[in-house]
């Protein structure tokens, strides 16, 4: 296709400012280019090293080339790597052509997908496609923002929600006893639903967690380590948000007495953060376990934040961002040591 200069230009390829990238248009287009795995190899090289291959275990510089990939060139270290090492790819015998295409739908799709709808669409089995996103939801978690309210004059909208069934769906067994509280009428013990905080910026990032309760002791920690002091902060009337106007600009709105605007003062916008949150949970999960309720707290987080992204910017900003040991004992048992391994890069 010719532009108005009468050059021809291919729409394969976006200019930014860190360079060109793809620009897939669509899965398909993604696959017929990811065709074999050297053609993966290469552009993940080029995405993470940029030519310039670098050892992952003594961040040495130019490696021999052998049959299997690198060898590093450093007597102290003479170890042999390809470009997974070191990477959420690593000991995986998956393709690239599949992690590339599941690293595209996770953020393609508003409002994520189940392990099911990849395994049928990409034709792998489930266990598979469970393992794939679950690595890709713990390497998200480090393009999480460190800060919430940097910029000046935005507010800043605090609040919670609740995370599990409703009550009056409950079968009457599975509802919680009138008579004894800490029991549910079956005799079982009762468990009270998952809660998740959420701080956003209007017009800006949003940083969300899974906390235990709604008391001030599981809320200000949260608060004090994402947003900086002074930031105009706007929540409801929950009391545990009464001490906030000691470091912050804080104004409230109160619900109870249906009031949601007072002035410049709202929760609106992380109220649909919420919204669209439960959207994937309820019609794409229908359920999510407590150990894992974070990892998808996560992955909605960072796509929310990458909404105003291209396609393309936001696919390759993921994949660039999959240093970092995501195995399979880290899956089951948290992400902790996998931001470690960040962290001490």
């Amino acid at each position: 296709m010719k532009n108005k200069l009468g050059r021809y230009v291919d729409k394969s390829y976006i200019c930014t400012e860190k360079g060109v990238v793809m620009n897939f248009k669509s899965l398909q287009h993604l696959l017929d280019y990811f065709k074999d795995e050297k053609t993966g190899v290469k552009y993940y090289e080029k995405l993470r090293w940029n030519g310039n291959p670098i050892c992952p275990h003594c961040k040495s510089d130019k490696p021999y080339i052998v049959t299997t990939g690198y060898k590093c060139s450093n007597n102290k270290c003479y170890k042999k790597f390809t470009v997974k090492v070191g990477t959420i790819f690593e000991c995986s015998k998956i393709p690239f052509r599949i992690w590339f295409a599941v690293i595209y739908l996770c953020t393609t799709n508003k409002k994520g997908m189940s392990s099911h709808f990849v395994a049928r669409t990409l034709g792998i089995e489930q266990k598979t496609a469970w393992y794939v996103l679950q690595r890709i939801r713990i390497m998200l978690r480090a393009q999480m923002p460190e800060l919430i309210g940097t910029a000046e004059n935005f507010a800043v909208e605090i609040d919670e929600t609740f995370v599990g069934g409703k009550s009056k769906n409950k079968h009457t067994k599975k509802k919680r006893s009138n008579i004894h509280p800490h029991l549910l009428n079956d005799g079982s013990p009762y468990k009270p639903k998952n809660i998740v905080v959420a701080a956003i910026q209007r017009n800006g990032l949003v940083r969300a967690e899974v906390i235990k309760d709604r008391k001030e002791e599981s809320l200000k920690p949260f608060i004090d380590k994402y947003i900086p002091v002074g930031t105009i902060v706007n929540t409801d009337d929950h009391h545990s948000y009464s001490n906030l106007k000691n470091n912050y600009q804080h104004s409230t709105v109160n619900h109870s007495a249906k009031e949601y605007v007072n002035g410049s003062c709202h929760t609106n916008t992380v109220e649909n953060f919420f919204s669209h949150f439960k959207r994937m949970l309820h019609g794409t999960h229908h359920r999510v376990s407590d150990i894992h309720l974070q990892h998808y707290v996560d992955e909605f987080t960072v796509r929310f934040n990458n909404r105003n992204l291209p396609i393309s910017l936001a696919f390759e900003k993921t994949v660039a961002n999959a240093e970092g040991n995501a195995l399979c004992k880290n899956i089951t048992h948290g992400y902790k040591v996998y931001l470690k391994t960040k962290k001490g890069k």
